[in-house]
């Protein structure tokens, strides 16, 4: 009797507590990623505040909870409460493609748009270097490099020359302005081999499938940066991240899809921007699905119904009151995400790096290569770089040939972001708000402009009233073809 008194007592105590609101950190100064995850895991059975809870816990204690449900039971989104922030340095541009392609984390790397690359700051892989290709890698490295270098003081006297001085504009700012639209034009030669910096924020569960996904890589690199991260992570979150390992799933599916995508034959003329699919009734479902969150009797069905009845001017109607109070940085609700649409665009791989962190997107891209040719920018043409240019990127595009005769993947160190890629790409409508919004601004780079602008023509023609509200810039893309590139496929 006396236990369950105590037991009554306690639980009223707790209940008490719970009246009264608080809200507070779990610092990881005072608690390891494993106690936090544990902390928060425990309160579905456990009357206690968090505090107490983790109060009460040890690195054992934790790692133990772990090992009984995490690993033992697969209550693996546990896990999801133990974040870590990691600082990956000197890896490849290539190999960062592998590390940000998980859509639940967050990453900040070194941009080739506002800092310049040291002459020998690139990566010399271990597939081509145990094959004798060393030296011939590295001499096309220091071209590329070399070329990057030696175009940037032309390039910026272009520009000081053809810009435009802002009223009571500083010469120092000017300097500035000057300097990073140069690199911002010189970066198309940096190869993929150029070595960056990455910030990660990831918590465990999906910092797990991150390490599988760079075990089963085909690149050396990658498999190295994951035992890598495997190890330091280990060192904060030994339990969660300790089965993490090479998925033969991942291997087999590479290895079979290659084989039956070898037969295809490559496409014939050279559309850079290509709608696939879309939800023709998109638009619709996206304003039923707002009535419908709001209507208390209203099913879903009788609500499109009522929406798809409305005539093009009370449907317009519609659009106007549902949307005229947001501001420009408002996202759009959730019920936008209905109206899905999916492309094929061919850009170069500058633009694809940017392109690339709009992980909410389902993004499919190929091997990158020299099969779509490279652009030209306007500046390097009218700054007298042209012919070094052309020469650099085509020297990169022959050793990839010379490359990928003893390793197809490892091949693409060698080319540059001036060099073309194919995506696919689906997201919906809501997203692609924020995507417009980001790479429509003025400061956003030339070629990642140029995408962003074809994207707004296209949704604005498949869903004219919604689209109507994409927060773009009046610019053609067409505009920023003729002002900013000489050529777009060069081979």
């Amino acid at each position: 009797m006396g236990k369950l008194r105590r037991i009554k007592k306690q639980r009223e105590r707790y209940i008490k507590m719970k009246r009264d609101r608080r809200i507070y950190l779990l610092s990881p100064k005072d608690y390891s990623p494993e106690t936090i995850a544990v902390t928060f895991a425990k309160t579905s059975r456990s009357p206690k505040p968090f505090d107490e809870i983790a109060r009460e816990l040890t690195n054992e204690r934790a790692s133990e909870f772990h090992e009984k449900w995490v690993v033992g039971y697969g209550h693996a989104s546990v896990a999801e409460h133990a974040v870590l922030h990691l600082a990956l340095e000197n890896v490849s541009r290539l190999a960062i493609e592998t590390i940000e392609g998980n859509r639940l984390a967050s990453y900040t790397e070194k941009s080739t748009r506002y800092q310049q690359w040291d002459e020998e700051a690139f990566f010399i892989p271990e597939e081509i270097e145990s094959n004798g290709l060393k030296a011939p890698f590295v001499e096309t490295c220091q071209c590329l490099f070399t070329t990057y270098h030696s175009s940037i003081p032309r390039v910026e006297a272009y520009f000081k020359r053809a810009i435009n001085k802002g009223k009571d504009e500083s010469e120092k700012a000017i300097e500035r302005r000057v300097r990073t639209a140069a690199v911002d034009v010189c970066r198309f030669l940096l190869p993929a081999a150029a070595l960056a910096n990455v910030g990660v924020t990831i918590n465990a569960r999906a910092l797990e499938y991150a390490i599988c996904k760079m075990l089963s890589a085909p690149l050396v690199e990658v498999q190295q940066i994951g035992d890598q991260l495997r190890r330091v992570a280990g060192l904060e979150t030994p339990t969660l991240i300790k089965y993490a390992a090479c998925n033969p799933y991942l291997l087999s599916i590479r290895e079979k899809a290659h084989d039956f995508a070898s037969i295809l034959e490559k496409p014939k003329g050279s559309n850079d921007f290509r709608r696939v699919s879309f939800n023709p009734n998109g638009q619709d479902e996206v304003l039923a699905a707002i009535l419908f969150r709001f209507s208390a009797r209203a099913d879903y069905e009788n609500t499109l119904a009522f929406v798809q009845k409305l005539d093009k001017e009370a449907k317009k109607n519609l659009v106007v009151e549902l949307m005229n109070s947001r501001g420009r940085f408002d996202q759009p609700v959730r019920e936008f995400e209905y109206a899905q649409m999916t492309f094929e665009v061919v850009m170069d791989q500058g633009a694809y790096f940017e392109f690339k962190r709009h992980r909410m997107m389902t993004q499919t891209v190929q091997q990158l290569s020299p099969d779509l040719g490279f652009v030209v920018p306007r500046a390097i043409k009218e700054a007298g770089c042209e012919q070094a240019y052309i020469a650099a990127m085509r020297k990169a595009g022959d050793l990839f040939k010379v490359l990928a005769a003893v390793s197809p993947d490892a091949a693409s160190y060698i080319i540059p972001n001036g060099f073309n890629r194919r995506a696919l790409f689906t997201m919906n409508l809501r997203e692609a708000f924020n995507f417009v919004r980001l790479r429509t601004a003025e400061n956003a780079h030339f070629s990642i402009r140029r995408i962003a602008q074809q994207l707004v023509e296209a949704i604005r023609d498949i869903y004219p009233l919604l689209g109507g509200y994409l927060d773009a810039p009046d610019e053609d893309w067409r505009d920023i073809e003729r002002d900013h590139f000489s050529d777009l496929r060069v081979h």
